[in-house]
């Protein structure tokens, strides 16, 4: 039987047996000595226990469902042809766009695709459209690229193979490739800032970063984790929107909703028993947005042997909404000196975030 709420599993079908128009399934298929399919949809009913305080479902709700998809279909094509068995790990969510929010009562329809590999990596695309099960009305919510790796279940830090797939033009694999080597270029642009650490500040003004500065202390406990003894990477994720959700409300003390999730970055694995910090900072407002850095560092508290770590970092992007649901004008960020805790290029990523919402919430 079915988990409560979950409607339906397949590979690669809907609910009527037709295939999702979005993933191109004839495009890109598995290897020839590969049973694995190339594209599943899993879907679930939103109960009132997935809403945030605002009414909506909860955004780190949506990326727990957009992960435990990517696993899944992930960790079948990697076991797909004989060898060391493996389970796929998150190593990198790509940019992850909210286009329009998903209520209480619809029905969340997340389809998975695999859509390339290279050598110790799988890249999977995922959509979730919402469905007003009253209505027959649907919509996408949501879309996002994810990278996962295969790790052995015999030696968790020993990184196996991908079996390959096939493509039916070479220029997908070129495009695939070209994805890969950007997300492998901005993974090594993050180490660098592995070693910051957000301190608190006494009486900080309003409107600062320390302000809003928040943190959230977390006992991974085995409801967080993978039957292998490692968190879900979904469960981080929502931890971090969490923190990040704090920190918007706190600096805008209106309701707030994810806008996008600019790119999270798995640096090392999280042990049951670690005690994890997340920890999120307030680094650039424009007049209807705000960008928010929020960074997970790990603490296995039951190995001496082992320090503390940072286990996951990202940036995410709010937007302040009002009782009616409309967009309302951001507090600017008060800082030290001009243009501090802007990243490059955050300017044009946000000014394209806050057009798409004002087509859905209106000005």
């Amino acid at each position: 039987m079915a988990p409560p709420g979950l409607i339906h599993s397949s590979l690669g079908h809907s609910e009527t047996g037709e295939s999702p128009q979005h993933l191109g399934s004839g495009d890109i298929m598995s290897g020839e000595e590969s049973a694995s399919p190339s594209a599943i949809q899993i879907s679930r009913i939103m109960r009132p226990d997935d809403a945030n305080i605002a009414g909506n479902v909860h955004g780190g709700t949506i990326l727990k469902m957009i992960e435990e998809a990517g696993a899944i279909i992930s960790t079948r094509h990697c076991n797909s042809q004989k060898g060391e068995t493996c389970v796929a790990a998150l190593a990198r969510v790509e940019r992850t766009d909210f286009l329009s929010p998903m209520c209480i009562g619809e029905v969340a329809h997340v389809s998975a695709e695999i859509t390339y590999t290279s050598k110790h990596s799988v890249e999977v695309q995922v959509t979730v459209m919402s469905e007003n099960i009253l209505t027959g009305a649907r919509r996408v919510t949501n879309k996002a690229a994810l990278w996962y790796v295969p790790l052995s279940l015999k030696n968790v830090d020993k990184v196996l193979e991908v079996p390959p797939l096939s493509y039916t033009r070479k220029e997908q694999e070129e495009e695939g490739r070209k994805r890969y080597e950007a997300q492998k270029l901005e993974r090594m642009e993050t180490k660098w800032k592995n070693g910051d650490v957000m301190q608190p500040s006494i009486n900080p003004e309003p409107y600062t970063v320390s302000y809003s500065q928040s943190t959230l202390i977390h006992l991974v406990g085995p409801s967080d984790c993978t039957l292998h003894g490692f968190v879900h990477g979904g469960v981080t994720m929502k931890l971090m929107d969490e923190v990040a959700g704090i920190v918007a409300a706190r600096h805008c003390k209106t309701n707030i909703v994810t806008a996008s999730v600019d790119a999270i970055n798995f640096h090392d694995k999280i042990r049951k028993g670690c005690v994890i910090t997340i920890s999120g900072r307030m680094t650039f407002t424009s007049n209807k947005s705000m960008e928010i850095e929020v960074l997970v560092d790990a603490d296995p508290v039951a190995l001496h042997s082992q320090g503390r770590y940072r286990a996951a970092s990202a940036f995410v992007t709010y937007v302040s909404l009002s009782k009616e649901g409309k967009t309302l004008p951001v507090p600017q960020l008060l800082v030290s000196r001009p243009g501090s805790g802007l990243r490059g290029g955050s300017r044009q990523k946000l000014a394209l975030v806050v057009l798409t919402l004002l087509l859905f919430y209106g000005p």
